[in-house]
């Protein structure tokens, strides 16, 4: 999850949540107006996962993060038979390829929005670009093929 940003993109967003592969780096991101939103576009995510690849989510990594330990949201992953791994308080680094996927788009958006002199509010449609670029980029961990 990443945000609060400084200033609203068009569409009213001030968040954003990654799912990250971990087998294939694939990300996905959705844009949210409020923290609240998550649990909505993890089910939305999970459909859209388990839809196109007929695979199962087994194990999400996840932080503390109230948005993503309500009753609502632990009762949902054990109905479908999903076990939640929680990193341990204050150690981002147990969430590594996250945090650093997070660095990534917002380093790559940031550079999107100063070479084309663009305001910010447009980092949701920076972000998303860069999202796609690095899903259709070679990737020295997946051996320089492309997720």
């Amino acid at each position: 999850m990443f945000g609060p940003v400084k200033v609203p993109s068009l569409g009213i967003s001030v968040y954003y949540v990654s799912f990250i592969d971990d087998f294939s780096r694939n990300t996905w991101i959705y844009f949210l107006k409020k923290k609240s939103e998550v649990f909505d576009k993890f089910k939305e995510f999970k459909a859209l996962v388990e839809n196109k690849t007929e695979k199962k989510i087994k194990v999400p990594r996840k932080d503390n993060g109230g948005e993503f330990c309500s009753k609502e949201f632990e009762e949902f992953c054990k109905k479908c038979g999903i076990t939640q791994q929680k990193n341990t308080p204050y150690t981002p680094q147990q969430n590594g390829i996250a945090e650093r996927m997070n660095k990534t788009l917002m380093e790559r958006a940031r550079s999107m929005l100063n070479g084309g002199e663009l305001g910010q509010e447009f980092w949701e449609e920076a972000v998303d670009t860069a999202c796609y670029l690095v899903n259709k980029s070679p990737s020295s961990v997946l051996e320089d093929k492309t997720p």
